[in-house]
């Protein structure tokens, strides 16, 4: 039978291992239907076979991601757009210039700027007032762990030095207690009730911006980390995925990850498990499914929330009372956390400081312990703090690893917002990837996109390298955290397809598997590891149809 696509030409990663050289790999009606050697490829070719020289590029299972945000991201392309600022100044600009381009828009919306271009990570109201003293401003931070508002939103939403923190966040504070503009974690949500919603219809847009954005950079499946919930700090797109659903213009596979209301305990199940279910039964739960619950459990260390064993630092290198913030009660989270695994539900971790990874690590092993092994697949994201003794539990405990590796290098914000304030050693345990292979952990690669870019061959790259681009300082970590070009590219392509209940048709170039793929040139498999950034997605597949082709 002869095939619809045939790639030739060029060496063909599995998902697993290194590439295999000298075959080819044959579409017939969506899926793969033959891997054969070259000299066997030319009896597979028919009238209407559609052939495809790779020219010595690298054909690999389509890119997972298994953290991203892609109807905040492609909302955020759609607003006042900070991402590509690369100071302070031309953030300010960016904003003023959107200002004036909509001078209709009661609020300027949008975020992606940078702690780092600002003294202590804060930015101040006065700054926004003087570009915009007439008008609300809310923008979110790269991270959307914080917000920036000016006087106009701050004065709207009735806020003022009398205002108390909540639990789960904090008001930056002028001398007299006035809030300074600068909003952490559950305080950005002190603005929400005066802030305007995201509509319906730019939630639409949002997706259909981000799904054409992932595309391009070779990701053919993702896990939406945060789906459903009120109390977010990003869009919820259920309302725009169903829309896709029905319009049929949803083209990957999406994992709705289910937000787990951190104010309130368990009886919040019975309605996840509803969700769940209803999803489930519908005709197309394998495009767009809803089995997963995230877990919010703690902050992020650039602003002192990531939950930490050891207490922050001063500036002064004294250890203060503050280890970060545990938006979960413990015990609460364990006794979740067995319920949902007792109900088949993954559980999927925002765990960053080394409390919190203990906590989460903890909470699935009383779930091993009460239900036993379970196919739910839990994972912990980010791990930026892991203690050596917590890196062998994934495998105890039978946990994912997923892993944001672009994150995995020295760069301004870790070196001045992070590390000064972290104690003695810190740096060691950043992003420990090495150890966690060596501890037998299973791996899962995932952006964070738009909280930094969606690019697999970026991060990659600096799995591999642990330096970033233009970084003259050494690994991070060390040499020992770095992992090979293979094992990287396995964590964004099977380990994710595993991490979304998706291997046994996806993240392999195998017989009867979707013929979800990507060519990539150069091969990155024949580069030296710092120009593996060289490489670039040359075009995208989904189910033997070509989605996406880098313009000539």
């Amino acid at each position: 039978m002869s095939a619809d696509v045939l790639f030739a030409g060029g060496a063909v990663f599995t998902g697993s291992g290194q590439p295999l050289t000298g075959m080819a790999v044959a579409v017939t009606d969506g899926r793969i239907s033959a891997i054969v050697s070259e000299a066997e490829a030319p009896g597979l070719v028919g009238p209407d076979t559609r052939c495809i020289d790779l020219a010595g590029a690298l054909l690999a299972p389509g890119f997972q991601d298994a953290h991203v945000h892609p109807v905040g991201g492609g909302v955020e392309l759609l607003q006042c757009n900070l991402t590509e600022a690369g100071s302070a100044e031309e953030a300010l600009a960016t904003i003023a210039a959107y200002a004036a381009a909509n001078p209709d828009e009661p609020w300027i919306l949008g975020g992606g700027w940078s702690m780092d271009h600002y003294p202590g990570g804060t930015p101040t109201r006065q700054m926004l007032d003087a570009i915009v003293p007439d008008r609300p401003v809310f923008l979110m931070n790269r991270d959307h762990h914080g917000g920036w508002a000016n006087s106009r939103a701050i004065e709207l939403a009735g806020l003022s030095a009398a205002t108390p923190d909540p639990e789960d966040g904090r008001i930056e504070r002028e001398a007299d207690g006035a809030p300074a503009g600068t909003f952490h974690e559950g305080a950005t949500e002190l603005l929400a009730h005066v802030r305007p919603e995201i509509g319906q219809e730019l939630a639409y847009r949002g997706l259909l911006k981000a799904q054409e954005e992932l595309l391009a950079l070779g990701i053919t499946g993702w896990q939406d980390a945060i789906v459903g919930g009120v109390n977010v700090p990003v869009p919820d797109g259920m309302s725009a995925y169903l829309r896709a659903l029905q319009e049929g213009t949803l083209k990957v596979h999406v994992v709705g990850s289910q937000w787990w209301e951190r104010g309130t305990g368990i009886e919040q199940i019975e309605e996840i498990l509803r969700r769940r279910d209803e999803r489930l039964a519908s005709d197309d739960s394998e495009r767009f499914s809803l089995g997963t619950v995230k877990m919010m459990v703690d902050g992020v260390a650039e602003n002192f929330t990531a939950s930490m064993i050891e207490p922050y630092r001063d500036a002064h290198g004294h250890d203060t009372h503050n280890h970060g913030i545990a938006f979960i009660d413990p015990e609460v989270m364990r006794e979740a956390v067995v319920r949902l695994d007792a109900a088949g539900v993954q559980v999927h971790f925002h765990a960053l400081g080394d409390r919190a990874v203990r906590d989460a690590l903890d909470a699935v092993a009383a779930a091993r312990a009460a239900n036993g092994p379970s196919d739910a697949r839990h994972h912990l994201a980010h791990l930026q703090i892991v203690t050596e003794a917590d890196t062998r539990r994934f495998a105890e405990v039978d946990a994912v690893a997923n892993l944001q590796m672009l994150w995995a290098t020295h760069e301004e914000q870790i070196d001045t917002l992070t590390l000064p304030f972290m104690q003695e050693g810190a740096e060691a345990r950043q992003y420990p990837f090495g150890d966690m292979v060596r501890g037998g952990a299973r791996l899962a690669a995932g952006s964070d996109w738009p909280v930094s870019s969606a690019d697999p061959i970026a991060a990659i790259h600096i799995g591999v390298t642990r330096v970033a681009p233009g970084v003259e300082a050494g690994p991070i970590g060390g040499e020992q955290q770095r992992l090979d070009l293979a094992t990287a590219f396995a964590a964004y392509t099977s380990g994710t397809a595993y991490v979304n209940h998706r291997d046994h048709d996806t993240g392999y170039v195998r017989e009867g598997y979707l013929a979800n793929l990507v060519v990539i040139e150069p091969n990155p498999f024949e580069l030296p590891d710092d120009e593996i950034p060289s490489a670039s997605v040359s075009s995208t597949w989904i189910e033997g149809d070509i989605v996406y082709r880098r313009p000539e």
